[in-house]
């Protein structure tokens, strides 16, 4: 009772934002409502707050509190985290703490990098979050680090390299901190590298283990790699995974093989395009699954993989949830690796299902002929059904809310030739796209918000934009979704019907995750804005020439 006593007393007089976070308080973190403590809002990924002080009438009354200068005109994807009343963000070159219901700086730590690592990224100078635990703030860079933080100060604590950027690594993820390791994954696909997982130490950064997404000869896997390809076999892991903490399980997306043109490397390329179930202590694979083997069409599987509790044959089933760049909504026993359901939640062509007993698609002519060099076209694009960004799923609801794309492409692969550092992709990247039209030929909507049920891929209702949403997605138990457009608009979604209930101007492009977290008896939301990802830098959409970049957090409550 007096060390009980004690520690009370010493917790009173930190300064807010500097009280350790446990192991405890992380897996608990989707049920906080006070703080911010997971990327995604919880271990699971779901993205969902069970607050309800913005709800369906009062979100109309939501206006902006305060607004952050990021300093920065790059795209800005990062995910905010809050605890005691500091809101901790990152953008590709700079960590910030922020008092978060004014808006004051607390503190700014800066990233300083070689001339040369901005040429080195694939599709974006970004950065997508940080990781909270035991004090300290850890994050990734672009030239491949690991760094933890003190979240009282910002003084750099450790740091560690994880390989040499200058042959096409680099680090955009968020950190996971599951059962006390700091995991990381890592880009590079598309420039001919071998990538992997690793875990570190959280108090002294020591590396612990590193799992490869793509196996050398010997190792289970490495019989779906001809010769040598295996050494340029990419395999990125590029958004942070979940977990399940009674199972001890983390969850990884893994991302394309490399090069596209699948005929350089015939097999099914294990582990690319898959997800990765994993031993957080030792890296270890429990199980995989496979959602496109020997993928022509750079359908990453890196996006995030949701777990829920749902009925499956009305039987309770704890699950694992993707809507996959492939075009197909996946559900699978999160316990075995099991698929239990494989449904498009977008046009595909490229395949007529997924075989429920082998998991594997179901080909059409379509990839039988890109893997053959024939020229192709193709639904979804290679930017996917979804891109990065996060979906959301309410679990009360039992739907899925996702930012889906909605455009193909002519697709043809090339001959592939790797050097160290140069792209190594084997298509032609400058066939463009297929953009869609009405039935009277004008342009039609290049993206939807739609609300998804599992287990069948349908719509229940859907939102069109001329350009698609590139930002993540928020649901509320206030029946509230939120999300954001590339022109700049902030919106608030009806639950269950789709309306539009609230917009709001930020100024660029809204990439950002939102959150919703209560401080004194107000529940906040906010987001991160600035453009300048993917479809911004590869889909010539010229109505993007009038959206200013410039990144900023902004952050908004419901007036009284």
């Amino acid at each position: 009772m007096k060390r009980l006593l004690i520690a009370a007393v010493v917790a009173a007089f930190l300064p807010a934002g500097a009280q350790a976070q446990t192991a405890q308080d992380l897996a608990k973190g989707a049920g906080d409502t006070k703080n911010v403590l997971n990327y995604g809002m919880g271990y699971n990924l779901q993205r969902y707050s069970p607050l309800t002080q913005i709800n369906k009438e009062t979100v109309k009354r939501l206006e902006p509190v305060w607004n952050y200068s990021y300093d920065d005109n790059r795209s800005e994807e990062s995910q905010p985290l809050v605890y005691n009343g500091v809101l901790y963000v990152t953008t590709n070159s700079a960590t910030m703490a922020v008092d978060a219901k004014t808006g004051h700086q607390l503190w700014k730590t800066k990233v300083d990098y070689p001339p040369e690592t901005p040429r080195i990224v694939c599709c974006g100078i970004i950065n997508r979050g940080a990781a909270l635990y035991d004090g300290k703030v850890f994050r990734t860079t672009l030239d491949a680090n690991v760094v933890a933080l003190d979240a009282k100060t910002g003084k750099e604590v450790w740091k560690q390299n994880a390989i040499d950027f200058k042959t096409g690594y680099s680090m955009t993820v968020a950190p996971l901190v599951a059962d006390g390791v700091v995991i990381t994954g890592i880009s590079g696909a598309e420039f001919g590298t071998r990538l992997f997982i690793d875990g570190w130490d959280a108090a002294t950064g020591k590396h612990l283990w590193r799992t490869y997404t793509v196996p050398a000869p010997g190792e289970a896997g490495s019989d779906t790699w001809p010769g040598d390809t295996w050494q340029h076999g990419g395999g990125s892991t590029w958004i942070t995974g979940s977990f399940d903490p009674e199972l001890h399980t983390v969850y990884w997306g893994i991302g394309n093989p490399g090069p596209f043109n699948a005929a350089v490397r015939k097999g099914d390329n294990l582990y690319t395009d898959s997800v990765l179930a994993l031993d957080p202590k030792t890296g270890k694979v429990k199980w995989h699954f496979q959602f496109s083997p020997n993928d022509p069409f750079d359908y990453d599987s890196v996006a995030e993989m949701v777990l829920a509790d749902i009925k499956v044959n009305g039987k309770p089933t704890k699950v694992v949830m993707d809507a996959n760049r492939n075009g197909f909504f996946y559900v699978i026993d999160r316990t075995t690796g099991k698929l239990l359901a494989a449904n498009n939640y977008v046009k595909v062509n490229w395949a007529k299902g997924i075989d429920l007993k082998t998991g594997r698609p179901i080909d059409t002519d379509v990839i039988v002929k890109a893997r053959a060099g024939e020229k192709v076209e193709l639904w979804p694009s290679i930017l996917g059904g979804k891109n990065w960004e996060p979906i959301a799923f309410d679990p009360h609801r039992g739907v899925a809310y996702a930012n889906t794309l909605n455009f193909g492409m002519p697709y043809k692969a090339i001959p592939a030739e790797y050097k160290a550092g140069d792209w190594y992709v084997g298509m032609d990247l400058t066939q463009g796209w297929i953009w869609p039209k009405t039935a009277d030929g004008k342009d039609g909507p290049r993206g939807y918000l739609k609300a998804i049920d599992p287990m069948t891929g349908k719509a229940k209702w859907e939102a069109p934009s001329d350009m698609p949403r590139f930002s993540g997605v928020l649901a509320t138990a206030g029946g509230v979704v939120f999300s954001g457009q590339l022109t700049g608009e902030f919106e608030a979604f009806d639950a269950d019907t789709g309306h539009k209930l609230w917009h709001f101007q930020t100024g660029s492009g809204v990439e950002g995750q939102p959150v919703t977290w209560e401080q004194d008896g107000v529940q906040y939301v906010a987001v991160s804005t600035g453009i300048g990802g993917v479809y911004s830098l590869f889909s010539g959409d010229e109505r993007l020439k009038g959206i200013p970049a410039g990144g900023s957090l902004w952050v908004f409550a419901v007036r009284k």
